[in-house]
């Protein structure tokens, strides 16, 4: 049984619809993301799992029981819920010991603070609890603020953008840094975000939410290359669509070579389930289109970025139509050179070109 399970739920704020028949289910002990645009609902979602929102149809389970439908609201604090804000919310009066000691009102002194040098070694601040919020970065105000929620031992937590007052460098490092605590602590959680690197970084399962819907709950690697349409395609990672022909039910024809994958049934107009004929659109990603001087294709360098390791090509092909390349950085071409380029692709994406059914 799925420690929480989201049943075709439904919010509105008056006549306008934040989230439209919503489901999803997360196991014990596993890390899921909701993903998408500003405006998507995902943190409409959060509240609604919290408490903080009532539903208007379905039904939220949480440990086999129901805490929300439209004629049942289970408080917050009955939830046995832990949320961890964007903006810390740490108390700036109450020093790192009795900030994450704040929600153990009922455990007596010995208990409480037992459990919170546990929970500061824990997110490695041992040491540190008689320091107030101010005297500490913001890296370690965020693992106080982490610390707090896991202190009463929650069935879930909620992590609501929480690295997006962060910089860059320590975004990455402390998302990683949250995953193996949350791991470690055996905690099942909810991050809620627009950046898809902090998804994939602690995520085992994300939910990539459009209007009001997930369009695709599944593994990163799966929506990264095995995305369920057009809009998933095009919100995670990089690609570009160019345009086949379908050879077969397994074959499709694109500029730089044929492909060979599982083409969409009933792909196009004047075909019957993928024969030859059909017009698609194929995804490449930059890890698709790889450098090859051996290779009888030219593409011309229009544009470069830098990423340390790699460069991230923008190449022209020969009729024009524009691919993304990665490439070794030592392979620094300019801007105007021809390079040779070949096809490496282990998933073949494709999509009907009328509809973004896959």
């Amino acid at each position: 049984m799925p420690l929480l399970e989201l049943k075709n739920i439904s919010h509105a704020y008056g006549d306008h619809a934040v989230v439209s028949d919503l489901s999803c289910a997360l196991e014990q002990g596993a890390i899921g993301c909701l993903l998408g645009p500003s405006g998507c609902g995902k943190t409409t979602v959060l509240r609604a799992i919290a408490g903080f929102e009532q539903v208007s149809r379905g039904e939220i389970h949480l440990n086999g029981r129901v805490v929300s439908s439209p004629g049942l609201h289970v408080p917050p604090e009955q939830r046995r819920i832990g949320m961890v804000f964007q903006d810390f919310a740490l108390f700036p009066h109450l020093s790192v010991a009795d900030n994450i000691a704040f929600g153990l009102r009922h455990d007596g002194d010995a208990g409480r603070r037992a459990r919170v040098e546990e929970l500061l070694v824990t997110v490695g601040l041992s040491g540190a609890g008689g320091k107030y919020p101010h005297e500490l970065s913001g890296g370690q105000q965020q693992r106080v603020a982490l610390a707090r929620a896991l202190a009463p031992k929650p069935h879930l937590l909620l992590l609501d953008e929480p690295f997006s007052n962060l910089d860059v460098d320590l975004r990455e490092r402390l998302s990683l840094e949250v995953r193996d605590i949350l791991k470690q602590s055996g905690i099942t959680a909810i991050l809620v975000t627009h950046d898809q690197h902090e998804a994939f970084a602690v995520a085992d399962e994300i939910g990539i939410m459009h209007e009001g819907r997930i369009q695709q709950w599944d593994t990163p690697y799966n929506l990264y290359h095995r995305p369920i349409n057009r809009f998933v395609a095009d919100f995670v990672g990089q690609g570009v669509f160019l345009q086949g022909d379908v050879l077969s039910a397994r074959e499709v024809q694109i500029e730089l070579g044929t492909l060979a994958g599982s083409i969409p049934t009933e792909c196009g107009v004047g075909c019957a389930a993928c024969g030859k004929g059909c017009r698609v659109s194929v995804l490449l990603r930059p890890d698709d289109v790889v450098r090859d001087d051996a290779a009888a294709t030219q593409a011309e360098v229009v544009a470069k970025a830098f990423r340390g390791a790699e460069f991230l090509y923008t190449l022209k092909l020969p009729s024009g139509v524009r691919v993304l390349s990665l490439v070794p950085s030592h392979h620094n071409h300019a801007i105007g050179e021809k390079i040779g380029i070949r096809l490496d692709v282990d998933h073949v994406v494709v999509f009907r070109n009328q509809t973004e059914n896959a």
